[in-house]
């Protein structure tokens, strides 16, 4: 299986930024729309963002639309995310993933497997 490796994340105060990365193996990378999915403590995983697999369309749920920031560089097989004026409850693991467009789910014929995860954590 080609895997997922996220990385970038770590405690922060509220009103701070992070910068998220995931580097996919793979030769297929460039193939996929991409997202970033986030599970908070005792909470069912969501879907935060995805872009498209040119790079061209973003997508953003309304709670974190305006300060993050979705971005890819298919040459190395890399999706970031930006987060900024970040908030308590954006507190949670983050997980890339090959995504659906428009469904917000996991593209599940990607061969993807589901990364280890970075924690972000916002003390207010």
């Amino acid at each position: 299986q080609v895997q997922l490796v996220e990385s970038g994340g770590g405690l922060v105060q509220a009103g701070g930024s992070l910068r998220l990365s995931c580097a996919a193996s793979g030769r297929t990378f460039g193939n996929y729309n991409m997202g970033w999915f986030r599970q908070a403590p005792g909470k069912e995983r969501e879907f935060v963002t995805a872009i498209s697999w040119s790079g061209g369309v973003t997508y953003y749920i309304d709670s974190v639309k305006g300060r993050f920031t979705i971005s890819r560089d298919n040459a190395k097989n890399t999706v970031y995310l930006q987060m900024n004026s970040l908030k308590p409850e954006d507190t949670a693991v983050y997980y890339c993933q090959a995504t659906v467009w428009s469904s917000w789910t996991v593209y599940s014929k990607s061969g993807y497997s589901w990364g280890q995860g970075t924690q972000v954590t916002v003390s207010s």
